[in-house]
């Protein structure tokens, strides 16, 4: 059985170049339905699986307390397996066509407004923030990157010239991502700031390329510093990112190119946020929009 989940595991890194954590996410998914379907299923071959096991083990997840998303997300991993067996006909049948994932409640992102942005990029180094942290900050909001990309950005991906960063995204896609003036100088300062040689552009004070963790706790300790933040995380630079240009008239399909999502679907969730606004709007200038 691990041989098997092994073989799918290799074939995710190398073939479709998915992210240790997202590898380690998976394997760890699939063990525990390994684990499930020996104890309570009496079953030790992943080749012999059937639909009505797979939905026992759903439904076991949902009954002793995990949430519908950790559950989608472990039947996402074993629909992704047994694809994987089927493609090498390693199974004559697909024991989870048919079989859906619990509905999902749609939650809204959270996003800084305009002005708690502003908070955060008015912090002034080196007293009240170093130049690397604020080359992070301002470059998160001005280019909506996911933390992933910004910890494997390299300063030869950076064009000055032309204000634009060349991008890796999700599944090795490259995208060109804009960035602007107050992006352009917090790095530039940062840059003549910087010590060592690293290919990478955030680099630690050892000269090592920051990992995720690093960059999560840098903007929790700025973000913890402003007025009423609704979450302290990275992606909340992107959240932003996406809201305020929409916000501000851009059009949904290039603020789809620019955050790097593969489908429109995903980047129309901000629409709901600027929706919001339209409504608020109309109810206050309308005419006849209340009695």
């Amino acid at each position: 059985m691990d041989n098997l989940i092994n073989k799918f595991l290799e074939y995710l890194e190398k073939e479709k170049n998915y992210s240790k954590e997202t590898l380690r996410a998976y394997k760890n998914d699939l063990l525990q339905f390994k684990d499930y379907l020996i104890e309570r299923e009496n079953l030790n071959d992943l080749l012999r699986v059937n639909y009505e096991a797979i939905r026992n083990f759903v439904g076991s997840l949902l009954k002793y307390g995990y949430d519908k998303k950790s559950t989608c997300r472990k039947l996402s991993a074993i629909k992704s397996f047994y694809k994987f067996l089927k493609k090498n006909r390693l199974i004559e049948k697909n024991p989870t066509i048919g079989l859906k994932s619990p509905p999902l409640e749609k939650k809204l992102p959270s996003f800084l407004t305009e002005v708690q942005v502003k908070e955060v990029l008015d912090l002034q180094p080196p007293v009240e923030i170093s130049y690397r942290d604020k080359a992070i900050l301002e470059l998160l909001y001005a280019s909506g990157l996911r933390v992933s990309e910004l910890v494997n950005l390299k300063i030869d991906d950076i064009d000055f010239e032309n204000k634009v960063l060349k991008v890796k995204g999700k599944g090795e896609k490259e995208r060109i991502v804009p960035f602007g003036s107050y992006a352009f100088k917090a790095i530039k300062k940062y840059l003549e700031e910087k010590k060592g040689i690293s290919p990478y552009l955030f680099v630690s004070r050892f000269n090592k390329k920051l990992s995720n963790r690093q960059i999560q706790k840098i903007v929790k300790k700025y973000l913890s510093k402003i007025s009423n933040p609704p979450a302290t995380n990275p992606h909340i630079f992107r959240h932003s990112f996406a809201t305020h240009l929409l916000d501000r008239g851009a059009d949904l399909r290039a603020v789809q190119e620019l955050l790097g999502h593969s489908s429109l679907q995903t980047t129309q969730i901000y629409t709901h946020l600027t929706i919001g606004k339209l409504k608020e709007i109309y109810k206050k200038t309308h005419p006849r929009a209340k009695l």
